[in-house]
């Protein structure tokens, strides 16, 4: 079967880790069946300013690279910040289309693949009308959460779950968000992301920590997520505050890359007045190859969202064999069933974070228990669930022929 994956959740020259957990998913499942895959992940137009660098950096993406074998190309659309989020998908559509009509000619993909409901979804479902192929699309968190709230965008989000030939939820929590708009329970299936067994995995904790100069006598609690306030970065800090008070040997240890400027200079003066200079660190974006050893280092990962999908986060500690602190919203109680795995915090505040951090301190863990549980989501079973869908919307996959040759853009 020959795939075309079409997101803005994709990897680029300019930024590895993001959307890191769709190429993952993609990879894994067209490697272990066969498949064929191009991808086409657009990209906002945005001139070369260096005083607007959180956009301009788009400019800095080449409009095809490849990445394991695979072509990925990166189309232009028109994305007007903070307004206009009606047409968004339009213009995503319209700056596509010609890309994927030549990709077409060239690579016969027998289905779109479609990550992100909106607006990346919408304009899925609309070149599916173009190139007669069906798509399939797959809900990954905030798109359900935040956008069924948004008037001006829930319509569209029912045109596109209605249009699709299937859909895909990475957890029963917004499979039944997706439901409430009317959507055929039928149409929906749920496949959480995996991990890459073969990556994470347990290690040496004081061999980590020197590899990466972290402290080798504190109490190291990490949380890899974005520098932003929907990630709760600032709740931990408030609970970190609050648990060293009686051990004042704990730190927190952030990675995660940060485009909210005020929303970081905000933290940092609460690490200021909270007296945390030295306890809690910033170490910015890392690269996912690298993340085991953060994980390993760590006594403790803690992730204090206050809404999510499905965060592959958890279960890679997990697979390192830490235990995890987590609030409980989207589909992380879908993944901490258990308390032999995780702690679960409701609310997420520091205060309730702070007392469930004291319990999982204090919590004898068994290792072999938490990798075990983990290796129960690799990716190999979610290609397997895949691999069922795909071949539902498309039972005849199409055949190779000499039209297949590498696209020139």
């Amino acid at each position: 079967m020959r795939i075309l994956t079409y997101t803005s959740l994709f990897p680029n020259a300019t930024d590895s880790n993001h959307g890191i957990f769709v190429r993952n998913r993609m990879l894994h499942y067209v490697q272990r069946y066969g498949h064929e895959l191009q991808v086409v992940a657009p990209v906002p137009y945005f001139p070369n300013v260096p005083i607007f660098a959180r956009w301009s950096r788009y400019s800095q993406i080449p409009r095809q690279e490849k990445q394991q074998g695979i072509t990925v190309l990166h189309p232009r659309y028109l994305a007007t910040p903070k307004v206009g989020m009606m047409l968004y998908g339009w213009h995503m559509f319209l700056g596509s289309l010609a890309s994927v009509k030549r990709l077409q000619r060239c690579f016969d993909f027998a289905v779109i693949d479609a990550h992100f409901l909106y607006p990346d979804a919408f304009a899925a479902i609309l070149l599916g009308l173009v190139t007669k192929r069906p798509v399939i699309v797959s809900a990954r968190g905030t798109d359900v959460h935040l956008y069924t709230r948004l008037l001006g965008i829930k319509p569209l989000l029912r045109f596109v779950l209605h249009r699709a030939a299937a859909v895909i939820t990475v957890c029963q929590k917004l499979k039944d968000m997706i439901l409430e708009l009317g959507i055929p329970e039928e149409k929906i299936r749920v496949i959480g992301n995996g991990i890459d067994l073969r990556q994470f995995y347990p290690g040496d904790r004081l061999a980590a920590r020197r590899r990466l100069g972290l402290p080798l006598d504190k109490t190291l609690i990490l949380s890899v997520a974005r520098i932003a306030e929907v990630k709760g970065i600032h709740h931990l800090i408030d609970a970190v505050a609050r648990v060293r008070r009686q051990r004042p040997e704990v730190q927190l240890l952030l990675v995660g890359n940060c485009e909210d400027s005020a929303y970081l200079k905000a933290l940092e003066r609460q690490v200021a007045q909270a007296n945390l200079a030295g306890a809690v660190h910033f170490f910015g974006s890392q690269p996912h190859g690298a993340l085991r050893g953060w994980y390993n280092a760590c006594d403790l990962f803690c992730l204090g969202s206050a809404r999510e999908g499905w965060p592959n986060v958890l279960l890679e500690a997990l697979a390192c064999g830490k235990p995890v602190v987590a609030s409980r919203v989207g589909g992380i109680p879908e993944i901490v069933v258990s308390a032999d795995y995780g702690l679960l915090v409701d609310p997420p505040h520091g205060e309730s974070f702070a007392a469930v951090i004291h319990t999982a301190l204090n919590k004898s863990w068994v290792t072999e228990k938490l990798v075990h549980y983990a290796t129960g989501f690799s990716w190999d079973q979610v290609s397997a669930k895949q691999e069922s869908l795909f071949q539902q919307v498309v039972p005849i996959p199409n055949r190779r022929s000499d039209s297949h040759r590498d696209f020139k853009p």
